[in-house]
């Protein structure tokens, strides 16, 4: 099991397939076992060398309960020590909804060590239509049974792998990083000038919808998927759809990346 250090925080990591790296980056209460649970891992790791790496608070990466550790630039730079660690100077990218996020923060901080970004369920600049932090938070400090019933009594019943993983949370880390700010300011500004390609997806039923649909019109020659009736949970874990945009995508890039050589 592979750990990096990163500012005085391990950060746990898998390395599946072979290929082009390709860094997997998941949301808020997840890790990357769900790329693995929600059929991602099977597909992508045929052609891509897939770095997953569990956020910090989440996993089996530390777990720090003060919001100041979950500054956007702290989360690149966790994503960065673990491209180190592996002696991979660029990758291309792909997170949800939190990891989208830090996807932005990659905008902002490390744009150099990215061929490409795809950035799922988030906007650029926007908070969390869907669950407002302060109703999260109070969900989180019941506990992660608490959380979990909420989940399933708007949901309906959570399938026991993914209920299992939930319920394995800290929700002390989480409330901190859900407290901690975007740190997304400025980077509206920049996506008119954004030099990379760029594929953003969003379900239509999720709150975040129209801000990544207009991000995805600010950025220059960016390509926007879009799912009737999902929400921002379905479509996490709708690889089935996800997956053909970004195969593609990625299989366009990857071959202009290589004639570029």
């Amino acid at each position: 099991m592979p750990y990096v250090d990163s500012s005085g925080v391990n950060i746990h990591y898998h390395v599946e397939g072979d290929g082009p790296p390709l860094v997997l980056q998941h949301g808020l209460t997840s890790s990357l076992q769900n790329w693995y649970a929600c059929g991602f891992v099977e597909e992508l790791a045929k052609d891509y060398r897939l770095i997953m790496v569990d956020a910090r608070g989440h996993g089996r990466s530390g777990k720090p309960h003060e919001p100041k550790d979950y500054d956007l630039k702290l989360r690149v730079n966790d994503v960065l020590a673990v491209m180190d660690d592996l002696g991979v100077d660029k990758a291309h990218y792909m997170g949800y909804s939190m990891g989208g996020r830090i996807g932005f923060g990659i905008v902002l901080h490390a744009l150099d060590r990215f061929h490409s970004l795809i950035l799922g369920g988030i906007s650029a600049d926007t908070a969390n239509t869907d669950i407002r932090p302060e109703d999260r938070i109070s969900l989180l400090r019941q506990g992660m049974a608490s959380y979990v019933a909420d989940a399933e009594a708007k949901e309906g019943p959570i399938e026991p792998g993914r209920r299992e993983r939930l319920l394995d949370n800290d929700p002390e880390a989480l409330i901190a990083a859900t407290t901690a700010p975007r740190g997304t300011d400025g980077v509206e500004a920049l996506l008119p000038q954004l030099n990379i390609p760029c594929l953003l997806y969003c379900g239509e039923a999720d709150g975040f919808f129209p801000g990544a649909k207009e991000a995805s019109q600010i950025i220059p020659n960016a390509r926007f998927a879009s799912f009737p009736g999902l929400n921002h949970g379905q479509t996490s874990r709708a690889a089935e759809a996800v997956l053909p945009h970004v195969t593609k995508f990625l299989k366009e890039v990857t071959q202009k990346v290589g004639a570029g050589r």
